[in-house]
């Protein structure tokens, strides 16, 4: 169990016409005029999240004290990451918090405090500043339950979190077992290409609908939600494309192979993120680009080292078969379904246009159509307990 506590609390779209799009609105137009030059310090790209007082409530929060200390925690600790996760239980965002305070920050910072805060003058009992917002689930409220069981409750016996009776008494206090970081630029930057989450789920919009339909229809429950979220955003993202085009006789589907990498990306680093640390040093070297390299120090593998490093290292792939459940598909099947991937992958980004039909036969076999799907394989890969 994670020794490092984190706060789930709920927005109320009532304070305004959508409370998280006017926090999502003040962060991309601060990261907007940084990529600008117009603000010198990426340190400025923050916005304010406060903890509205309900005014039916007259004692103050009973656990302020224990959530200030989290604050100074994360403030004595600037490696340590604090999430705040938000739900208005449609929806499902983790928040990158760097300070709590009581102060309030309308009168210093008005500029990073969305302004229905003080156009309802809404008391609130602290602040969290916010680096950066990140979507877990968007438009599903099954996914939301189940993402949310994925977090303990402190203060009911480190029960799973429950969406409908465990509100109560916010915000909660949680832990998480498997102790992830969400927000490393190391790895972030590697699947956004450099760019913040909150940029990056702005530009992936509209996905929502298609991760549910994905969820109900095709992957089931299980599947779906063993998979990261950001793999579930790429999928997504790609299965739209290829379905808006699949009648276009002659549209290009490198835009949805190269979705479809990214999401097989995403999945095999964050397997490899549990599993390296329990391999003995030696277990986990292996060549890339020329010098051989221990893996535990190369947060990110691109698909072709990922290849190279698991279908070639002999005592790597040993010790992750032992190591994973379903590891023999891991080590053994999967380095030869990427290589297939980027076969096509690669000229299609760079050289040539991905037919139809090429298109047609990976994604079936991605996906699961008609056949045990390469996705519904990975979301059995699980270190052995």
């Amino acid at each position: 169990m994670s020794g490092q506590r984190h706060l789930v609390d709920v927005w109320n779209p009532s304070y305004a016409s959508n409370a998280m799009e006017a926090h999502l609105a003040i962060l991309l137009a601060a990261a907007k005029r940084f990529d600008a030059g117009e603000i010198a310090d990426d340190a400025d790209i923050y916005v304010w999240w406060g903890k509205v007082r309900s005014a039916n409530r007259q004692q103050p929060l009973g656990k302020l004290d224990t959530i200030l200390t989290i604050g100074a925690e994360l403030a004595d600790d600037p490696d340590r990451e604090g999430h705040l996760y938000l739900t208005d239980y449609r929806a499902l965002y983790v928040g990158h918090v760097a300070e709590i305070t009581r102060d309030d920050v309308r009168k210093r910072d008005p500029s990073h405090v969305p302004d229905y805060y003080a156009r309802h003058d809404l008391d609130c009992d602290f602040w969290y500043r916010l680096l950066d917002l990140r979507r877990l689930v968007a438009d599903d409220t099954l996914a939301v339950i189940a993402q949310l069981r994925q977090l303990r409750n402190t203060g009911y016996h480190d029960r799973p979190v429950s969406l409908y009776g465990g509100m109560v008494d916010l915000p909660l206090i949680v832990s998480r077992p498997d102790s992830a970081r969400l927000f490393d630029p190391e790895v972030r930057d590697e699947i956004t290409d450099e760019k913040l989450w909150v940029e990056f789920d702005a530009e992936a919009g509209g996905v929502g609908a298609m991760e549910r339909e994905l969820r109900e229809n095709l992957c089931g429950d299980a599947v779906w939600m063993a998979l990261e979220p950001a793999a579930r955003t790429f999928i997504a993202t790609a299965e739209k494309t290829f379905r808006d085009h699949r009648s276009d006789a002659g549209a290009d589907f490198g835009l949805v192979i190269g979705g479809f990498a990214k999401a097989l990306e995403v999945s095999c680093n964050a397997i490899l993120s549990r599993a390296l640390p329990l391999l003995q040093s030696r277990d986990r070297q292996a060549n890339l680009d020329g010098h051989t390299v221990d893996l535990i120090e190369r947060k990110h593998l691109m698909l072709g080292q990922f290849v190279r490093a698991v279908g070639g290292e002999r005592a790597l792939n040993a010790g992750l078969t032992q190591r994973l459940e379903h590891g023999a598909w891991f080590t053994g099947s999967l380095p030869a379904i990427v290589d297939e991937v980027l076969a096509v992958r690669n000229p299609g980004v760079h050289e040539t246009r991905v037919d139809r039909e090429t298109a047609t036969r990976l994604r079936d076999k991605l996906m699961g159509v008609g056949c045990q799907g390469t996705f519904a394989e990975l979301a059995r890969v699980r270190v052995r307990r």
